[in-house]
């Protein structure tokens, strides 16, 4: 089968890459980063610098294709994404170019990868009320999805939707709930919650701190999907061809109070916590609510969160006590 998967240099999209290779399709990696910021490279692939919102690429790239995955996005963590609207919004043009090329192609299959930030906001205000934070698909609509990056990732479903009623597309809709793991960002302003927490312990381990920052009041609630069950998500949807956007994400909703417990039990110390309320703290709770994808699948995500923290933590210690040896 010939592969093309948009975003490969990004977190998701290296796992994806490998896990494809590994099952003997022919890849096409395609990401407008620069080789050396790709979150993996492997090299059985045919690995390509390209800008995805440009038309022309799609269709140079697209040619004797069986199926696309795109995964391609400008998006971050919350301080990213808040700061950020109107270059999340751009990247309508790439799902948009996306499926038109695949039309005029003759490209049936495409997932697209969106994102829990469809979710109506008032459905995850109130932090006290667990129903409103266990989001099932069917809430999307009446929309009020987070502001820019939301907005772009509900408008590319829906258009993803009508190319497959009117032209036929086989299509799937991955909503992600914040996956980790090893070999993501975790600095630079792009990484989530669970990188940047990791990576604020490890560094005041390392360095002797006494205290960490935390964004706001830590009693945000989030689930935390780990990537192994992201990969096998999307394998087992298009292994059993449902079409319409469905949640992939672990039902283990936590805290980030909860969440630093966990990586400093890993680490085997406490740290003083500075809570920042002047910083971007997204909305009070989420969580995925996997009733469809168990009836779907007869599978959910399972990795438990302190079993994905634990490697997570491990790897991102690693490359900083490994950085700071270089330098």
């Amino acid at each position: 089968m010939n592969v093309v998967v948009a975003g490969a240099g990004g977190f998701i999209g290296g796992y994806l890459v490998n896990s494809l290779i590994s099952k003997g399709c022919s890849v096409t990696a395609l990401d407008i980063k620069k080789f050396d910021q790709w979150c993996q490279i492997n090299s059985q692939a045919k690995n390509i610098k390209a800008d995805m919102r440009l038309r022309e690429n799609w269709f140079t790239f697209l040619k004797g294709v069986d199926r696309i995955y795109n995964l391609a996005c400008n998006m971050g963590g919350m301080g990213f994404i808040q700061n950020n609207h109107s270059l999340c919004m751009e990247s309508v043009l790439i799902q948009s170019h996306c499926l038109i090329a695949a039309k005029e192609l003759g490209v049936k299959q495409v997932l697209y990868s969106s994102s829990a930030c469809v979710y109506p906001l008032e459905l995850q205000s109130n932090i006290k009320t667990a129903q409103s934070q266990a989001l099932k698909e069917s809430d999307a609509i009446p929309a009020n999805p987070e502001d820019g990056y939301g907005w772009e990732k509900l408008f590319s479903e829906i258009m993803t939707q009508y190319f497959a009623q009117d032209f036929f597309l086989d299509v799937r809709i991955c909503r992600y709930h914040n996956v980790y793991g090893p070999y993501g960002a975790f600095s630079g302003g792009r990484e989530k919650a669970p990188a940047a927490l990791c990576r604020k312990i490890a560094e005041a381990s390392i360095f002797n701190k006494n205290k960490i920052e935390i964004w706001g009041d830590g009693n945000q609630t989030r689930s935390f999907m780990y990537i192994d069950d992201c990969i096998t998500g999307m394998d087992l949807i298009w292994q059993q061809g449902f079409t319409k956007p469905l949640n992939l994400g672990s039902s283990e909703m936590v805290s980030i109070n909860q969440l630093v417990d966990i990586i400093e039990s890993i680490e085997g110390k406490k740290f003083k916590r500075v809570y920042r309320m002047d910083c971007p703290q997204g909305v009070r709770g989420r969580n995925s609510d996997n009733s469809l994808v168990k009836k779907v699948l007869n599978w959910e995500p399972s990795t438990s969160l302190r079993d994905g923290i634990k490697a997570t933590y491990d790897w991102i210690k690693g490359e900083i006590l490994k950085q700071n040896a270089v330098n």
